[in-house]
């Protein structure tokens, strides 16, 4: 079984750079996914992969409008940086009710894109699917370099600011006291996030970018004993999740991105169980032990 998809890795070059890239946004998505968790920011990850769509799909328009070759990834590179900014804005106009500027921005995304779709000349059914739901099987080496080169960027600045990130996620306070640039390095690991979901956009989809970065995190917070050790399960978590739906979406000619998505959501299930089941035990054995003494 394996044997199949192993040969197709080899000899066919699209299935072959979509292996990699995968491997690679599901080493780099659970690096980014803890930090956003654990900043309580995974509802802006949702909200600024809505907002990139309408960026991709703008920059569509402008390409066709002005009928010369650009890659409509900048323009979702500029609208979810933008994004970032965007939802801050609006923020400091609801003191008591921040979460709406993230639903103002999902609302304006997809007004946007919605109208942008419809204005622009030849643009299909299945290519605005695959925006929705991915399509890393097209993934080119133009893409697979850019994907490298980011996965690379993002070792560096962990390396880096290692330190300083764990100090920020878990004592903000702690962190301005002992000289560290809050506000930058907040607005660094939001554009992070932002170049993450302009990248990964036409290779899993909006729709699935969260599954992506939030689910493996969401699955090893409920394992992982400490900060390094919850990354670690997530990476874990991420690449089998990988594997099983490159095999399952291999055998089954199903959507990949779909099908890892699926596969986290499952991992993610049975962990649930084995917790429940634990905790479970765990209170039956206190009651035993109460009654014994």
């Amino acid at each position: 079984m394996l044997l199949n998809i192993f040969k197709a890795i080899i000899e066919f070059e699209a299935f072959r750079n979509a292996f990699v890239a995968a491997i690679v946004i599901g080493i780099i998505s659970p690096l980014i996914g803890s930090v956003v968790v654990i900043r309580r920011l995974s509802n802006i990850a949702d909200t600024l992969s809505h907002f990139s769509l309408a960026g991709v799909v703008i920059g569509v328009f402008i390409s066709k409008l002005i009928n010369l070759p650009f890659s409509p990834i900048f323009m979702g590179i500029i609208f979810s940086i933008g994004g970032t900014f965007l939802v801050e804005k609006i923020r400091n106009f609801y003191k008591n009710y921040k979460e709406l500027s993230m639903a103002i921005i999902i609302s304006l995304g997809v007004s946007l894109s919605g109208l942008f779709i419809s204005i622009t000349t030849g643009v299909t059914t299945s290519y605005t699917t695959g925006l929705l739901f991915g399509s890393i099987l097209s993934v080119g080496k133009t893409d697979l370099i850019l994907i490298l080169f980011f996965a690379i960027s993002i070792f560096i600045f962990i390396g880096f600011y290692y330190k300083q990130i764990i100090t920020l996620c878990f004592d903000e306070t702690y962190a301005r006291i002992s000289g560290i640039s809050v506000k930058a390095l907040q607005l660094l690991i939001t554009i992070i996030l932002a170049l993450a979901i302009s990248i990964f956009i036409e290779l899993v989809g909006v729709l699935l970018i969260s599954a992506l970065l939030i689910i493996p995190v969401a699955s090893s917070i409920l394992v992982g004993k400490s900060f390094k050790g919850t990354i670690i399960f997530a990476i874990i978590i991420s690449l089998l999740s990988i594997l099983c739906g490159f095999t399952v979406s291999f055998y089954l000619k199903l959507p990949l991105g779909s099908t890892i998505a699926m596969a986290n959501i499952f991992v993610l299930f049975i962990i649930f169980l084995i917790v429940k089941l634990k905790n479970s035990r765990y209170k039956k054995k206190k009651i035993k032990d109460e009654i014994t003494v």
